[in-house]
């Protein structure tokens, strides 16, 4: 643990140079004397580096000593070959501690080579959070372990709860792997030779069987989330002709995405748009529209719409004893 605390400190002192005990205290989660201790015990190893006192004191590296230190181990590289993972999937996975060493390790290489007068750095300049807006990201099972079962290539016995079921029920599927999707986990597998997603907020329990999984031949996980998501993602053969407020056809793109097949110039503040569903029922997500939206086609959906609109009303109608 010392040495990777004292690798730690020097690629912290390579990217900074100088940098107070307190801060480093805290980056390195150890106390004000460690610091000092392993400062200590570097300068006797013959490393540049030495504790300067006073008000703008802190720990400093000597000006041009540049330490080899940014080979990166076998878990550093995997944590970087999943690097659209943001910090929450990264603590999930795991993998926190071996990618902000990997992180060090590029920062200091970065640190290493000759300067750009005048540019920045194109990391200080793009964040990337994979996270939706208010999305719900949690997972009933440690995701963590289900990856690592994952990599024997084994059949898995799941207990799985279906959006519409209230009990959960058991099943053995083939595993392909792990997808983050907008804040949420699934596991992708096929189910009797089908490809399915597994939301991991509705996985309670899983168990790593001794039968090797049969996948597909030529299948990889990625080429079966691209068929699922084209599935997921496909608008559906139901027409649903609505008239739309103006000012809602941003929060309708936003919300509806690919369901949105024409959108009508606007006319007296209201658009005429087409949405496709894969089915009548699915309608009822027009409901939080409320008052800016009307459906026009077919009856069928504004039959749907007008029963759930009343059965909301009568809900409401009186106060909750």
């Amino acid at each position: 643990m010392k040495a990777s605390r004292l690798l730690d400190l020097l690629l912290l002192l390579q990217t900074r140079q100088r940098i107070t005990t307190t801060e480093l205290a805290e980056r390195l989660e150890v106390s004000r004397r460690t610091v000092l201790r392993d400062v200590e015990a570097l300068s006797t190893a013959g490393v540049p580096v030495y504790a300067e006192r006073g008000r703008n004191g802190g720990i400093v590296l000597l000006p041009g000593a540049r330490l080899n230190a940014s080979h990166l181990e076998p878990p550093e590289l995997e944590a970087l070959s999943v690097a659209g993972l943001d910090s929450a999937h990264l603590e999930r996975m795991g993998l926190s501690a071996v990618w902000e060493t990997a992180a060090r390790k590029i920062a200091a290489r970065q640190a290493a080579a000759p300067e750009s007068p005048g540019l920045l750095r194109l990391a200080d300049l793009v964040l990337v959070d994979s996270n939706a807006w208010l999305a719900y990201s949690g997972a009933s099972v440690d995701v963590s372990a289900l990856a690592a079962a994952m990599r024997h290539r084994r059949r898995l016995r799941i207990t799985y709860r279906r959006s519409a079921e209230k009990q959960a029920s058991t099943r053995v599927v083939d595993p392909y792997g792990l997808v983050a999707k907008s804040g949420r986990w699934y596991l992708i597998a096929d189910d009797q030779g089908a490809g399915r997603l597994f939301a991991l907020e509705r996985l309670a329990a899983f168990e790593q069987l001794d039968a090797p999984a049969v996948l597909r031949p030529d299948e990889t996980l990625r080429t079966r989330w691209a068929t699922l998501k084209e599935r997921t993602e496909s608008p559906g053969g139901v027409r649903v002709t609505v008239r739309l407020r103006e000012n809602g056809v941003d929060l309708a793109r936003r919300i509806l995405g690919a369901r949105i097949h024409e959108v009508s110039n606007p006319e007296n503040g209201w658009c005429t748009v087409v949405v496709r569903y894969p089915e009548i029922e699915a309608v009822r997500q027009l409901l939080q529209f409320g008052d800016h939206i009307e459906i026009l086609t077919p009856e069928s959906a504004r039959k749907r719409i007008s029963q759930l609109a009343k059965d909301l009303a009568e809900r409401h109608s009186t106060p909750v004893s």
